[in-house]
Order: C-alpha cells, then structure tokens, then sequence
C-alpha cells in the first residue's frame, strides 16, 4: 500500500471510531482518527492519559475491533476478515512487544525467539534468525533460560521474538515500562537498530518523551484525535509538546469544560 505522495505504508487506520460502553456511559476513546504509519520508519505513539493511544495501537494491529472507520495492514482491510483470517494475518504479518516479556521459563532464549514460527509449523529462516540475534546482542545467550536473564535482556528477547516471523510491522505497547532507564535505551536503541538494519516497521506506544525521542516520527493524540505529527523529535521537543497539552487541559478544566 502506498500514499498518494508514493510513500509506502506498513499499517493504518482511516475514520477510525472505537466507543466502548453505551448510552450515558459511552467512552469515545477514538474520535474520527485517520492516520498512516510509513514502512520501514519506527513511528511514536503519544497522548495524555487516556488520549486513546493505545486504542489506536490495538485497532490498528488487529487486537480490538473498531466501532467505525477502516484499519489497514498493508492493504489489507482488517474488517473484512473472519477471526480466523484475522488471527493468521496477526501471526503471520504482525510482531507484538508489551511491558510484560511473556517469555516461557521452560524455554531457552532461542527457543523463545522461534516460538511463533514453530507453533505455526513454520520453516525458520537461521540467517535471518542469527542476524536478529546479532541486532539485538544475545549471541552468548541463546542458550540461557528467562530466569538466567536481566529485565532488559528479557525484552530483547521478546523484540527479537517479535520480528523473528519477518512481520510487515510491529506494535511496541510501552516496551520499556519495565525496565530501568539504561535498559530501557538499550531496548530502544535495538528497536532503532532493528528498523534500519532489517527494513522493518515499528510502531510505539509510549509516555515517554525520551522514549519518544528515539522514533524517527511521533504521532500525538488528545481526546481521541490526532492533533500533531512531529518529525526528527527529540525528547526536548516531545516534552514541550507535551506540557502544551497539559496546559490546554488545565485551562479547559478551569473554564467548566470538559478536557
């Protein structure tokens, strides 16, 4: 898939409405969001909380249905899929990272990273393989277990497991939510390391404008619409960014109405 300027798109999602609840209840966590997230470049999520960011992510990854609008991967539009479809296309051309490793003790670390690929009965590419184990820097390690690991080398076993498949893109949920600040820039430099080194997508969620900083773009959200893009960020930039939408909010609440 390609936008009109010829750029190609890994994923996206078009009048995108997601409501949960109903009636005097209704959250409208997602309100009318249209927005692409460009192949090959690793592109930040942020918001305030409750911004719908990671809403966003859910709907655009497949994860959770939206309420109205389209969401893409690639060109492939998610809700003309069965949950059958739905669940190959998410092992298939899809990569997730969470707060949480979700690593199996019983397995070692290449075990871990091969999992997906071998509970489809997949044929694993060990090139492609070693080079991600390369990338993210756990060639004395393979044959450790999760217990035997620091929280950040878990979660580069679990980036590394994520893009194992060769998914078009993968969705970050907070990668770095657990971990220490230098752990946390290790896993996100690999993230970085990652995109440009295997042509890969990324796409994060995160609070963090030094997490944000690493991105080579940040999408921000308020209210559950796309209010900004902003390229070549740093942390500096994200952060005031940032204190603009606090300052917003205030002056809404201040004023009676609503943030």
């Amino acid at each position: 898939m390609s936008t009109a300027t010829g750029t190609a798109t890994a994923a996206r999602v078009v009048d995108a409405v997601k409501v949960y609840g109903a009636g005097d209840t209704a959250v409208r966590a997602l309100d009318g969001v249209s927005v692409d997230f460009a192949a090959g470049r690793f592109t930040a999520i942020m918001g305030p909380s409750g911004s719908g960011k990671s809403t966003l992510m859910h709907c655009a990854a497949g994860l959770d249905t939206l309420t109205s609008g389209s969401a893409f991967i690639g060109g492939t539009d998610l809700s003309a899929l069965d949950d059958k479809r739905l669940t190959l296309l998410r092992r298939d051309r899809v990569g997730f990272v969470f707060q949480a490793y979700n690593l199996l003790p019983t397995l070692t670390v290449a075990e871990n990273i091969t999992l997906p690929i071998d509970l489809a009965g997949g044929r694993v590419d060990q090139q492609w393989i070693d080079a991600l184990v390369d990338v993210v820097g756990l060639g004395d390690r393979l044959h450790h277990r999760p217990a035997e690991l620091s929280g950040g080398q878990q979660q580069r076993v679990a980036v590394a497991r994520a893009f194992a498949g060769r998914p078009e893109v993968v969705f970050a949920d907070e990668p770095t939510g657990n971990l220490d600040s230098r752990a946390g820039e290790e896993v996100l430099g690999l993230l970085g390391r990652a995109v440009r080194q295997t042509d890969r997508t990324v796409v994060m969620v995160t609070h963090d404008p030094v997490a944000a900083a690493h991105a080579d773009e940040v999408v921000f959200l308020a209210d559950g619409r796309l209010v900004d893009r902003m390229a070549a960020p740093t942390a500096e930039k994200v952060l005031d960014r940032m204190k603009a939408f606090d300052a917003r909010t205030t002056a809404d609440t201040s004023r009676g109405g609503t943030p």
